[in-house]
């Protein structure tokens, strides 16, 4: 079965951590573009971080940058998002996914080839 599915997700309070992975079966990651994504009641889907299958591209939403970083492990077939200094308003459901393509990541995004199911992220004291 080819599939994302995220883990990592919980409760934090301001100012802590935490690491989202998602990890994939059925294809192999290092030929497809990533990224993180998160969409909080009421709101739409928010793009946060992308990057190119050779790293070489990526994409930083203003509303992370300096605290979410993404990377991946190609040999766990896994990515991550390391995310610090969380604040309330991070909380959110968050989603990886996959395609080829990191434009169609950001810009049609009813055409990306993999979702995974979403986490949920508190940031509550």
């Amino acid at each position: 079965q080819l599939q994302l599915v995220e883990s990592g997700g919980g409760l934090v309070q301001p100012g802590g951590s935490l690491r989202l992975s998602c990890s994939a079966s059925g294809f192999t990651l290092d030929y497809y573009a990533i990224g993180w994504f998160r969409q909080a009641p009421g709101k739409e889907r928010e793009a946060l971080l992308c990057i190119t299958s050779s790293n070489s591209n990526t994409y930083t939403a203003d509303s992370v940058k300096g605290r979410f970083t993404i990377s991946r492990d190609n040999a766990k077939n896994t990515v991550y998002l390391q995310m610090n200094s969380l604040k309330p308003e991070d909380t959110a459901v968050y989603y990886c996914a996959a395609d080829r393509s990191i434009k169609t990541l950001l810009v049609v995004r009813d055409r990306v080839a993999y979702w995974g199911q979403g986490t949920q992220v508190t940031v509550s004291s």
